[in-house]
Protein backbone atom coordinates (compact mmCIF):
# COMPACT_ATOMS: atom_id res chain seq x y z
CA UNK A 1 0.00 0.00 0.00
CA UNK A 2 3.31 2.00 0.33
CA UNK A 3 4.21 4.36 2.95
CA UNK A 4 2.36 7.35 4.92
CA UNK A 5 3.96 10.00 2.98
CA UNK A 6 3.44 8.32 -0.41
CA UNK A 7 -0.20 7.80 0.56
CA UNK A 8 -0.69 11.25 1.77
CA UNK A 9 1.35 12.54 -1.99
CA UNK A 10 -0.88 10.62 -4.00
CA UNK A 11 -4.07 11.88 -1.99
CA UNK A 12 -2.42 15.78 -2.77
CA UNK A 13 -2.08 15.10 -6.29
CA UNK A 14 -6.08 13.17 -5.87
CA UNK A 15 -7.06 16.64 -4.28
CA UNK A 16 -5.42 19.13 -6.88
CA UNK A 17 -6.72 16.84 -9.88
CA UNK A 18 -9.77 17.40 -8.39
CA UNK A 19 -9.99 21.61 -8.21
CA UNK A 20 -11.72 22.98 -10.57
CA UNK A 21 -9.31 26.05 -11.24
CA UNK A 22 -5.99 25.93 -12.91
CA UNK A 23 -2.80 25.00 -9.93
CA UNK A 24 0.45 25.54 -11.05
CA UNK A 25 3.41 25.85 -9.19
CA UNK A 26 7.17 27.36 -10.13
CA UNK A 27 10.36 26.16 -8.23
CA UNK A 28 12.59 29.32 -7.75
CA UNK A 29 13.88 29.06 -11.43
CA UNK A 30 10.52 29.50 -12.75
CA UNK A 31 10.20 25.75 -13.74
CA UNK A 32 7.18 23.74 -13.89
CA UNK A 33 7.17 21.43 -10.33
CA UNK A 34 3.29 20.86 -10.49
CA UNK A 35 0.96 20.79 -13.02
CA UNK A 36 -2.84 19.49 -12.04
CA UNK A 37 -5.35 17.99 -14.81
CA UNK A 38 -7.30 21.26 -14.94
CA UNK A 39 -4.67 22.76 -16.45
CA UNK A 40 -3.88 19.70 -18.79
CA UNK A 41 -7.39 19.62 -20.12
CA UNK A 42 -7.62 23.49 -20.66
CA UNK A 43 -3.88 24.33 -21.83
CA UNK A 44 -4.23 20.77 -23.95
CA UNK A 45 -1.09 19.87 -22.53
CA UNK A 46 -0.41 17.34 -20.48
CA UNK A 47 1.71 17.19 -17.47
CA UNK A 48 4.34 15.42 -18.90
CA UNK A 49 5.31 17.49 -21.57
CA UNK A 50 5.74 20.60 -19.17
CA UNK A 51 6.76 19.30 -16.10
CA UNK A 52 10.79 20.53 -15.49
CA UNK A 53 10.40 23.21 -18.37
CA UNK A 54 10.70 26.91 -17.53
CA UNK A 55 7.36 28.00 -17.23
CA UNK A 56 7.46 30.70 -19.67
CA UNK A 57 8.54 28.79 -22.60
CA UNK A 58 5.25 26.49 -22.06
CA UNK A 59 3.67 28.80 -24.00
CA UNK A 60 6.01 30.10 -26.53
CA UNK A 61 2.95 32.70 -28.03
CA UNK A 62 2.68 34.02 -24.29
CA UNK A 63 2.45 38.43 -24.22
CA UNK A 64 1.80 39.79 -20.99
CA UNK A 65 4.27 41.21 -18.96
CA UNK A 66 2.42 41.77 -16.06
CA UNK A 67 2.01 38.31 -15.48
CA UNK A 68 5.82 37.41 -16.26
CA UNK A 69 6.52 40.42 -13.60
CA UNK A 70 3.75 38.88 -11.08
CA UNK A 71 5.99 35.29 -11.20
CA UNK A 72 8.93 37.41 -10.45
CA UNK A 73 7.75 39.03 -7.47
CA UNK A 74 5.91 36.20 -6.04
CA UNK A 75 9.32 34.69 -6.37
CA UNK A 76 10.58 37.54 -4.15
CA UNK A 77 7.68 37.12 -1.75
CA UNK A 78 5.17 39.50 -2.69
CA UNK A 79 1.59 37.98 -4.06
CA UNK A 80 -0.02 39.84 -7.07
CA UNK A 81 -3.58 39.25 -8.24
CA UNK A 82 -4.30 39.71 -12.13
CA UNK A 83 -8.05 40.82 -12.48
CA UNK A 84 -9.47 39.55 -15.45
CA UNK A 85 -10.90 43.01 -16.25
CA UNK A 86 -7.35 44.29 -17.39
CA UNK A 87 -6.46 40.90 -17.99
CA UNK A 88 -9.17 38.97 -19.56
CA UNK A 89 -6.94 36.34 -20.93
CA UNK A 90 -3.01 36.38 -19.56
CA UNK A 91 -2.76 32.55 -20.86
CA UNK A 92 -3.69 30.09 -23.64
CA UNK A 93 -6.24 28.29 -21.64
CA UNK A 94 -9.48 26.95 -23.44
CA UNK A 95 -12.92 25.55 -22.69
CA UNK A 96 -12.16 22.40 -24.60
CA UNK A 97 -9.81 21.77 -27.28
CA UNK A 98 -10.78 23.77 -30.63
CA UNK A 99 -13.32 25.83 -28.36
CA UNK A 100 -13.25 29.51 -27.20
CA UNK A 101 -10.46 31.06 -24.80
CA UNK A 102 -11.61 31.34 -21.37
CA UNK A 103 -11.45 34.35 -19.36
CA UNK A 104 -9.50 34.17 -16.33
CA UNK A 105 -9.02 35.36 -13.07
CA UNK A 106 -5.42 34.59 -12.08
CA UNK A 107 -3.48 34.46 -8.50
CA UNK A 108 0.26 34.22 -7.44
CA UNK A 109 1.34 33.72 -4.26
CA UNK A 110 4.72 32.84 -2.82
CA UNK A 111 5.38 29.59 -1.34
CA UNK A 112 7.56 28.77 1.47
CA UNK A 113 8.96 25.28 1.41
CA UNK A 114 10.82 24.05 4.56
CA UNK A 115 14.27 23.28 3.50
CA UNK A 116 14.04 24.65 -0.03
CA UNK A 117 14.09 27.82 -2.00
CA UNK A 118 10.90 30.32 -2.23
CA UNK A 119 8.34 29.01 -5.15
CA UNK A 120 5.42 30.31 -6.96
CA UNK A 121 1.46 29.12 -6.74
CA UNK A 122 -0.19 30.17 -10.10
CA UNK A 123 -4.00 29.54 -9.66
CA UNK A 124 -6.28 30.10 -12.45
CA UNK A 125 -9.85 30.73 -12.36
CA UNK A 126 -12.24 30.47 -15.14
CA UNK A 127 -14.60 33.69 -14.91
CA UNK A 128 -16.29 33.21 -18.51
CA UNK A 129 -19.66 32.78 -17.15
CA UNK A 130 -19.11 35.58 -14.96
CA UNK A 131 -17.94 37.99 -17.35
CA UNK A 132 -20.51 36.66 -20.07
CA UNK A 133 -23.49 37.84 -16.82
CA UNK A 134 -21.83 41.03 -16.21
CA UNK A 135 -21.60 41.85 -20.47
CA UNK A 136 -25.09 40.32 -20.15
CA UNK A 137 -26.35 43.11 -17.66
CA UNK A 138 -24.68 46.23 -19.06
CA UNK A 139 -26.07 45.19 -22.24
CA UNK A 140 -29.46 45.12 -20.48
CA UNK A 141 -28.68 48.50 -18.50
CA UNK A 142 -27.96 50.18 -21.68
CA UNK A 143 -31.04 48.38 -23.58
CA UNK A 144 -33.15 49.85 -20.37
CA UNK A 145 -31.24 53.59 -20.45
CA UNK A 146 -32.41 53.64 -24.15
CA UNK A 147 -35.27 53.27 -23.69
CA UNK A 148 -35.80 55.41 -20.63
CA UNK A 149 -34.19 58.29 -22.10
CA UNK A 150 -35.29 57.88 -26.20
CA UNK A 151 -38.07 58.99 -27.98
CA UNK A 152 -40.49 55.87 -28.90
CA UNK A 153 -41.41 57.43 -32.53
CA UNK A 154 -38.54 59.09 -33.34
CA UNK A 155 -35.39 57.48 -31.85
CA UNK A 156 -33.88 60.90 -30.75
CA UNK A 157 -33.70 61.61 -27.01
CA UNK A 158 -37.54 62.47 -25.12
CA UNK A 159 -38.24 65.18 -22.89
CA UNK A 160 -37.25 63.33 -19.69
CA UNK A 161 -33.54 63.59 -21.11
CA UNK A 162 -34.37 66.67 -22.15
CA UNK A 163 -35.07 68.57 -18.86
CA UNK A 164 -32.04 66.27 -17.28
CA UNK A 165 -29.39 67.36 -19.77
CA UNK A 166 -30.24 71.17 -20.03
CA UNK A 167 -29.99 71.37 -16.39
CA UNK A 168 -26.41 69.97 -16.52
CA UNK A 169 -25.37 71.88 -19.32
CA UNK A 170 -26.39 75.30 -18.01
CA UNK A 171 -23.75 73.97 -14.72
CA UNK A 172 -21.34 73.19 -17.28
CA UNK A 173 -21.96 76.59 -18.63
CA UNK A 174 -21.39 78.28 -15.42
CA UNK A 175 -18.29 76.59 -14.36
CA UNK A 176 -16.72 77.46 -17.75
CA UNK A 177 -17.72 80.53 -18.62
CA UNK A 178 -18.99 79.62 -22.35
CA UNK A 179 -22.52 80.22 -24.20
CA UNK A 180 -24.87 77.86 -24.36
CA UNK A 181 -27.69 77.72 -26.44
CA UNK A 182 -31.43 76.26 -27.49
CA UNK A 183 -33.19 76.05 -30.09
CA UNK A 184 -37.17 75.47 -30.15
CA UNK A 185 -38.25 73.92 -33.05
CA UNK A 186 -41.96 73.52 -34.07
CA UNK A 187 -43.47 72.03 -37.63
CA UNK A 188 -45.46 74.39 -39.01
CA UNK A 189 -49.55 73.91 -39.46
CA UNK A 190 -48.68 70.27 -38.23
CA UNK A 191 -52.16 69.88 -36.78
CA UNK A 192 -53.81 70.64 -40.34
CA UNK A 193 -51.12 67.70 -41.92
CA UNK A 194 -52.45 65.02 -39.56
CA UNK A 195 -56.35 66.24 -40.16
CA UNK A 196 -55.81 65.99 -43.92
CA UNK A 197 -52.88 63.54 -44.73
CA UNK A 198 -53.72 60.98 -41.58
CA UNK A 199 -51.16 60.13 -38.38
CA UNK A 200 -49.44 57.42 -40.26
CA UNK A 201 -48.03 59.71 -42.50
CA UNK A 202 -47.64 62.18 -39.92
CA UNK A 203 -45.47 59.74 -37.80
CA UNK A 204 -43.40 59.47 -41.19
CA UNK A 205 -42.90 63.17 -41.10
CA UNK A 206 -42.08 63.40 -37.24
CA UNK A 207 -39.64 60.85 -38.24
CA UNK A 208 -37.89 62.55 -41.47
CA UNK A 209 -37.69 66.10 -39.78
CA UNK A 210 -36.10 64.38 -36.15
CA UNK A 211 -33.29 62.40 -38.59
CA UNK A 212 -32.69 65.00 -40.69
CA UNK A 213 -32.08 67.50 -37.39
CA UNK A 214 -29.86 64.55 -35.89
CA UNK A 215 -27.70 64.59 -38.80
CA UNK A 216 -27.37 68.11 -39.16
CA UNK A 217 -25.67 67.74 -35.43
CA UNK A 218 -21.95 66.90 -35.68
CA UNK A 219 -20.28 67.68 -32.49
CA UNK A 220 -20.96 65.30 -29.58
CA UNK A 221 -22.17 67.11 -27.40
CA UNK A 222 -25.11 68.68 -29.11
CA UNK A 223 -28.33 67.06 -28.57
CA UNK A 224 -32.18 66.62 -30.03
CA UNK A 225 -34.99 65.84 -28.44
CA UNK A 226 -38.69 65.72 -29.02
CA UNK A 227 -40.05 67.88 -26.91
CA UNK A 228 -43.18 66.99 -27.01
CA UNK A 229 -45.82 66.56 -29.99
CA UNK A 230 -44.45 68.05 -33.24
CA UNK A 231 -41.98 69.82 -31.10
CA UNK A 232 -38.23 69.56 -30.92
CA UNK A 233 -35.31 71.22 -28.71
CA UNK A 234 -32.03 71.50 -29.81
CA UNK A 235 -29.21 71.76 -27.06
CA UNK A 236 -25.88 73.42 -28.36
CA UNK A 237 -23.18 73.84 -25.59
CA UNK A 238 -20.51 75.79 -25.90
CA UNK A 239 -22.21 78.47 -28.87
CA UNK A 240 -22.93 81.78 -28.93
CA UNK A 241 -26.03 83.47 -30.78
CA UNK A 242 -23.97 84.24 -34.16
CA UNK A 243 -23.15 80.37 -34.30
CA UNK A 244 -26.84 78.94 -33.01
CA UNK A 245 -27.95 81.34 -35.65
CA UNK A 246 -26.18 79.86 -38.55
CA UNK A 247 -26.82 76.04 -36.99
CA UNK A 248 -30.79 77.29 -36.68
CA UNK A 249 -30.84 78.34 -40.20
CA UNK A 250 -29.21 75.48 -41.92
CA UNK A 251 -31.64 72.72 -39.86
CA UNK A 252 -35.09 75.20 -41.50
CA UNK A 253 -33.44 75.17 -44.98
CA UNK A 254 -32.89 71.10 -44.24
CA UNK A 255 -36.18 70.31 -43.55
CA UNK A 256 -37.65 72.53 -46.42
CA UNK A 257 -35.25 70.63 -48.77
CA UNK A 258 -36.94 67.08 -47.86
CA UNK A 259 -39.65 68.60 -49.86
CA UNK A 260 -42.43 66.85 -48.08
CA UNK A 261 -46.04 68.02 -49.36
CA UNK A 262 -48.10 69.74 -47.42
CA UNK A 263 -50.80 71.25 -49.33
CA UNK A 264 -52.87 72.20 -46.75
CA UNK A 265 -50.33 74.89 -45.15
CA UNK A 266 -50.73 78.19 -44.71
CA UNK A 267 -47.30 79.46 -45.89
CA UNK A 268 -45.29 77.07 -48.19
CA UNK A 269 -46.63 73.83 -50.36
CA UNK A 270 -44.01 71.54 -47.84
CA UNK A 271 -43.44 71.13 -44.48
CA UNK A 272 -41.82 73.85 -42.90
CA UNK A 273 -40.54 74.79 -39.10
CA UNK A 274 -40.03 77.40 -37.39
CA UNK A 275 -37.02 77.88 -34.99
CA UNK A 276 -37.05 79.80 -31.85
CA UNK A 277 -33.54 81.11 -30.18
CA UNK A 278 -32.40 81.86 -27.35
CA UNK A 279 -28.55 81.89 -25.77
CA UNK A 280 -26.72 82.14 -22.25
CA UNK A 281 -23.90 84.26 -22.51
CA UNK A 282 -20.77 82.86 -20.85
CA UNK A 283 -20.75 85.79 -17.78
CA UNK A 284 -24.75 85.35 -17.87
CA UNK A 285 -26.64 84.11 -15.08
CA UNK A 286 -29.68 82.80 -16.82
CA UNK A 287 -30.97 79.29 -15.79
CA UNK A 288 -32.12 75.81 -17.39
CA UNK A 289 -35.80 77.60 -17.20
CA UNK A 290 -35.20 80.84 -18.13
CA UNK A 291 -33.48 79.80 -21.30
CA UNK A 292 -36.23 77.37 -22.19
CA UNK A 293 -38.64 80.06 -21.59
CA UNK A 294 -36.67 82.73 -23.90
CA UNK A 295 -36.64 80.29 -26.39
CA UNK A 296 -40.14 79.48 -26.66
CA UNK A 297 -41.18 83.25 -26.68
CA UNK A 298 -38.69 83.21 -29.91
CA UNK A 299 -40.75 80.51 -31.06
CA UNK A 300 -43.68 82.19 -30.48
CA UNK A 301 -42.61 85.34 -32.50
CA UNK A 302 -41.44 83.37 -35.37
CA UNK A 303 -44.57 81.69 -35.99
CA UNK A 304 -46.54 85.03 -35.60
CA UNK A 305 -44.54 86.33 -38.19
CA UNK A 306 -45.46 83.92 -40.67
CA UNK A 307 -43.51 80.71 -39.83
CA UNK A 308 -40.69 79.16 -42.16
CA UNK A 309 -37.97 81.40 -40.21
CA UNK A 310 -35.61 81.56 -37.18
CA UNK A 311 -36.19 84.13 -34.54
CA UNK A 312 -33.28 84.56 -31.97
CA UNK A 313 -34.30 86.74 -28.90
CA UNK A 314 -31.44 88.94 -26.87
CA UNK A 315 -30.70 86.78 -23.79
CA UNK A 316 -28.75 87.08 -20.76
Amino acid sequence: MGSAPERRTLMLESLLDAASLGIVALDCEQRVVLWNRWMAEHANLPAQHVLGKPFFSVFDKLENARLEEAVRQALRGFPSVLSQTLHKAPLPLFARPGGRRIQQAVAVTPVELEGASRHCLIQVSDVTAAVTREQLLREQALELRTQTFSDGLTGVYNRRYFDQAIEKEVRRAKRSSMPLSLLMIDIDFFKSYNDHYGHQLGDDTLLKVAGTLSDCLLRKDDLVARYGGEEFAVVLPETGKAQALQMAETLRARVALLNVPHAYADAKPYVTVSIGLATRRGEGTLEAAALIRAADRALYEAKHAGRDRVIALTSE
